[in-house]
């Protein structure tokens, strides 16, 4: 890389490390959703919300539907990406 080149190109390192920041953020964030300890300590919070009243047992239900949703979801993402890499 000559220095005209590297010149025009420095304002745009600052931009290129924020994308590969927020690409590692994702990954890491899907990572964990995809955690099956995760998703045991949210059912478990619902678990207790439930039992304490804070949270109806239609409430409670959603939440499962939702935990498990999103679970499932960020199982498939992981897999296929470990698909793609290898």
């Amino acid at each position: 890389m000559n220095l005209i080149t590297f010149l025009f190109r420095l304002p745009l390192f600052p931009v290129r490390s924020f994308v590969k920041l927020a690409s590692v953020i994702k990954d890491e964030a899907e990572r964990e959703m995809a955690d099956p300890v995760t998703i045991r300590r949210e059912l478990e919070h619902a678990d207790r919300a439930r039992a304490s009243g804070e949270m109806s047992d239609e409430q409670a239900a959603e939440f499962q539907d939702a935990a498990f949703g999103e679970f499932t979801k960020a199982r498939r993402s992981t897999a296929a990406a470990s698909r793609h890499e290898g």
